[in-house]
């Protein structure tokens, strides 16, 4: 069916009656809807669905779902192999959703050009989401920020005329381009169309400029406008850069729809800081966060699971990622995620969930290489305690469904152990209650360095034995709550999931190891209790089982009788052993597993049940499913099972740990110099001439100048080399200095030669924490010159350290990069320059891969070159000159196929050495390593691109600016983690061969 435009604002007006629109062909869902089972898992299941939301929450096919995202970006991972298994974890660490951003400049090496193959398959990753049962929110830009080169806009847009982000009409004909090939897959991977699993789709990001202006609504209404042509049906949202009520729906024109469009807004407090409400709780209106648009569902876009870290890493006083992740911990999670959803946060996106790595050129000039976040799940794809909280409350939030929709209740007083009534004892308290079932949630937070006991009336039920709640903790706790066929009167410890498993319910409770809890279940009549394992007490009273037990590994009380025929399974497991515990949804009914250190997959097949994951040590395995299930099959091996008195399959044997893994020294290492373009006599015939007079670029063109901007002539990733021409000034004589203007990124360098001589080297200040947000850099290098009458060649290399990200949309993603101006004091010599950058991108690498460096353009970098006439070395090396050298080695690795190992590459020496280090693996540039500066001294070479059962090529190219000995010093293969399971794992690099599983 077709709507006609007044047909389709109609319907969509009728939102506040209990309409919302989606699907191309007009299906609503009731927009109110009562509490009621989750959704099912995703998948592209070639059925339509329905999308929409009320005030609570999104609803798909009218069943309401919080949305549970982690952020993952998949141009920060070159192997789409190991998007998989990421993907994977994070599906079986409770997430229900992801949100992805598409970066412009990853896709599009020049203007009308786009690619989404190999490493840039947009298609395969979304297809790999719905395979994984992942719901999608879709981020394609224009802009994205994300910490990239320019934000994520192309490098040659660097160059156009045209205002980006307004209703500029080039800036809007290069967006519409961008639009229709992102759009053109997207709308294949559409929820409501059954294609794929993509749920919301985002206009612009942290748009905070040009709010109240007519190029910035224009330009809203255009992306609005457009987005809805190219058939995307989903609702459509902004990222409100803070809490401003910026972007709100009713503030821009929308062609007469309404209801299909979200209020969004990001947020990255400090962890020194009690979490802020954001909604329910806050200070309200448009300055509240979701209470900035009241009708729609509280949609966190960003959330910060970590921090990104600065060249120098002052971010995180030099410690790197580590410190993110310790300040920002699985305590600060449970703090401030469990505010969050008190405040009514029904879409909740952690932003990193899986940071991953700044390859190549890709980084913003404010990031070093490592994206690893401090996330949950780390650079190198391994799970870290930062899993707990989320494991816990991902299945919390797909077993409770009503926790999709709740209503502040009234206050509570918490009381310290010993203390009078309703003293505070350092704990915030929150009461929410759902109007459909009158199951409520009490969440307390501890904002103090002490742990607390705190007595709780929880809506009215007395808990007789206090509730701790750490330092700098927080736990949700429910009354109230259906358990299958059996209703939780209270508990101290955290519910984190129930399931109905064959004939009995079960339902998992979690705390801090040690902790003393009480649990306590209706049952109308005196039930049977078996402690099956752990230590447990128990009396029945008041119509309620009461359990007293310590929490340490995994406790097990069933529950017979009490007035309900199906048995109850308790079980009450500490933090680290509830991560062991996996809920997977079949067709056939959920299954829980118990014991692997991973659990991917679950499918069952008439009796057997089939179970792929991981393991590091030995572990039990253990599964309760549909009855009926009789055999075990774990990584395609059949393992003999018996059943227990827990109602469960338990495998007679223990899996496997991991095998030890080796890794080989690095040597037989070979060396050649660079840089030729320094030399006098270097033919550069081919180099662009630099004579322009004007650019588009921010930066002006100085008086008298040409222009020599590198975007300027097309050369906009890594390293750029100029040669200028110039006779000696006549009877004015020769010049006493030269003085080289010039812009960067952080950390950009300059390097200077004359006639082939080094003049010396500028490099830009190490970042402090006045300046760690600063993109651009300008400064001015002045050398001495001295030099005999007839031509002569001035050679510079300038290290760009890419462009500014335009956060406040002022084109500053425009700034120029390279030379600006170079001038002479004591004579005024006329100077012809060329200039020469990056080769064509590399079909299979991208753009982004290499730069301008003279081993680059010739391919040293790639695995085929032939190096067998370069020189032998040995490191560590301390060879002391300004310029750039190449070093090359091979190895060989033949790690068992059914090993998932994490291997980095280390690079230590003094740091009062300068200089720094190209990464090449394969052909692939994996980073740059600046050996004074720091932090980071270990890079991951993600499988696919490492051949981890075959021959790789390292190669390294070293710039010294020639004030000490260069390296490199130490280089070694690092073993970042490993486990037995994983994914099948594909070259990167193998023609025809990028899709294969």
């Amino acid at each position: 069916m077709v709507w006609s435009r007044r047909t389709f604002s109609a319907l969509a007006g009728t939102t506040a009656l209990g309409l919302t629109l989606s699907g191309s062909d007009g299906a609503f869902a009731l927009a109110s809807a009562p509490t009621g089972p989750a959704p099912d898992p995703p998948g592209a299941d070639g059925t339509r669905h329905t999308v929409g939301f009320d005030k609570y929450s999104m609803l798909v096919d009218g069943s309401r779902v919080v949305l549970w995202s982690g952020e993952v970006h998949p141009f920060r991972l070159p192997s789409p192999s190991l998007w998989r298994d990421v993907l994977e974890k994070l599906r079986a660490h409770g997430y229900n959703t992801i949100s992805v951003y598409v970066s412009w400049n990853y896709h599009s090496p020049a203007p009308g050009r786009y690619d989404f193959t190999g490493v840039r398959d947009l298609d395969l990753f979304l297809r790999t989401a719905a395979e994984t049962g992942l719901y999608v929110i879709l981020r394609p830009g224009p802009y994205i920020n994300a910490e990239v080169d320019a934000g994520g806009f192309p490098g040659w847009l660097t160059a156009t005329r045209g205002t980006a982000r307004t209703s500029d009409p080039t800036y809007l004909s290069y967006v519409d381009e961008w639009l229709t090939a992102v759009n053109r897959i997207a709308v294949r991977h559409l929820y409501t169309h059954g294609g794929g699993t993509i749920v919301l789709y985002q206009l612009e990001n942290e748009y905070a400029n040009n709010v109240t202006s007519p190029r910035g609504r224009d330009y809203m209404a255009h992306l609005y406008a457009k987005v809805r042509a190219d058939g995307i049906d989903v609702p459509l949202f902004h990222n409100d850069k803070g809490r401003n009520g910026y972007w709100a729906p009713g503030t821009f024109d929308t062609g007469g729809e309404s209801g299909r469009y979200l209020y969004g807004f990001d947020g990255y407090p400090s962890p020194l800081a009690p979490p802020p409400d954001w909604g329910y709780y806050g200070v309200g209106g448009t300055k509240g966060g979701s209470t900035a648009s009241p009708e729609t569902p509280g949609l966190l876009a960003e959330f910060g699971g970590g921090w990104f870290d600065p060249w120098g890493g002052v971010e995180f006083d030099g410690k790197g990622y580590a410190e993110s992740a310790r300040t920002r911990d699985a305590a600060y999670e449970r703090r401030f995620y469990l505010t969050n959803l008190a405040n009514g946060i029904k879409v909740h996106n952690v932003y990193m969930t899986f940071g991953g790595t700044s390859w190549g050129w890709l980084p913003a000039p404010v990031v070093y290489t490592s994206y690893d976040y401090g996330a949950a799940l780390d650079e190198a794809r391994r799970p870290t305690p930062k899993l707990v909280p989320m494991h816990q409350l991902g299945q919390l939030l797909h077993s409770v469904p009503d926790l999709a929709k709740l209503d502040r209740a009234a206050d509570i007083q918490v009381g310290a152990k010993g203390g009078a009534p309703g003293e505070a004892a350092g704990i915030t308290a929150y009461h929410l209650v759902n109007p459909d079932t009158e199951a409520h949630f009490h969440i307390l937070r501890n904002d103090q360095a002490d742990d607390v006991l705190a007595a709780v009336p929880l809506a009215g039920v007395d808990v007789p034995l206090p509730v701790p709640v750490p330092a700098l903790d927080a736990r949700l706790l429910a009354t109230g709550l259906p358990l299958g066929r059996r209703t939780l009167r209270y508990s101290s410890a955290q519910p984190m999931l129930w399931l109905t498993a064959g004939r009995q319910d079960i339902a998992v409770f979690t705390g801090r190891k040690g902790e003393a809890t009480q649990t306590a279940v209706e049952c109308a009549s005196k039930p049977t209790v078996t402690v099956l394992e752990g230590k447990a007490d128990h009396a029945y009273t008041s119509g309620a089982l009461r359990v007293d037990a310590e929490l340490d590994g995994l406790t097990r009380v069933l529950v017979e009788g009490g007035g309900t025929d199906a048995p109850f399974l308790l079980l009450l497991a500490d933090d680290e052993t509830s991560v062991r515990l996996w809920r997977h949804d079949t067709p056939s009914g959920p299954v829980l597993a118990y014991g692997p250190a991973l659990l991917r997959t679950a499918a069952l097949r008439d009796t057997t049940v089939h179970l792929t994951g991981d393991t590091v040590e030995a572990a039990d395995l253990e599964v309760w499913g549909p009855r009926g299930m009789s055999e075990v099959v774990w990584n395609q091996g059949r393992l003999k099972a018996r059943a227990t008195t827990s109602g469960s399959l338990r495998a007679e044997r223990r899996l496997p740990g991991v095998a030890a893994v080796h890794l080989p020294t690095l040597d037989n290492w070979r060396f050649h110099t660079e840089n030729p373009e320094s030399d006098a006599g270097f033919d550069d015939a081919a180099w662009k001439v630099a004579d322009r007079t004007s650019s588009y670029s921010t930066t002006p063109v100085p008086a008298g100048q040409p222009v020599l901007f590198a975007d300027d002539y097309g050369f906009h990733y890594g390293d750029v080399w100029y040669r200028g021409r110039f006779e000696e000034a006549g009877d004015a004589g020769a010049a006493e200095s030269v003085s080289l203007s010039y812009v960067t990124g952080t950390q950009g360098l300059l390097m200077a030669w004359l006639d082939g001589k080094p003049l010396g080297t500028h490099r830009m200040p190490v970042p402090d924490k006045s300046t760690v947000r600063k993109g651009t850099w300008f400064a001015t290098a002045t050398f001495p010159v001295r030099y005999a009458s007839g031509p002569h060649v001035l050679s510079v290399l300038v290290r760009r350290m890419q462009h500014d990200m335009d956060g406040a949309a002022k084109d500053t993603h425009k700034a120029a990069r390279g030379l600006t101006a170079v001038t002479f004091a004591g004579a005024s010599p006329a100077v012809t320059w060329r200039i020469q950058g990056e080769a064509a991108p590399d079909p299979v690498r991208g753009p982004l891969n290499h730069g301008g460096l003279y081993g680059e353009r010739q391919g040293w970098h790639l695995p085929g070159f032939a190096d067998g006439g370069w020189k032998a070395v040995d490191f560590p090396r301390a060879a002391r000159g300004q310029g750039v050298a190449w070093y090359r080695t091979g190895f060989r690795l033949a790690i068992d196929p059914g090993v998932d190992a994490s291997i980095g590459l280390t690079l230590t020496d003094d740091p009062a050495r300068a200089y720094r280090v190209q990464i090449f693996l394969n052909g692939w540039n994996m980073g740059q390593y600046i050996n004074d500066v720091g932090p980071q001294h270990t890079f991951v070479l993600p499988g696919g691109v490492l051949r981890t059962r075959g021959a790789n090529t390292l190669a390294l190219a070293v710039l010294s600016d020639g004030t000490t000995p260069a390296g490199p010093g130490e280089v070694r293969l690092t073993l970042m983690g490993s486990a037995a399971g994983g994914v099948p794992v594909t070259p990167v690099d193998s023609p025809g061969r990028a899709h294969a599983r």
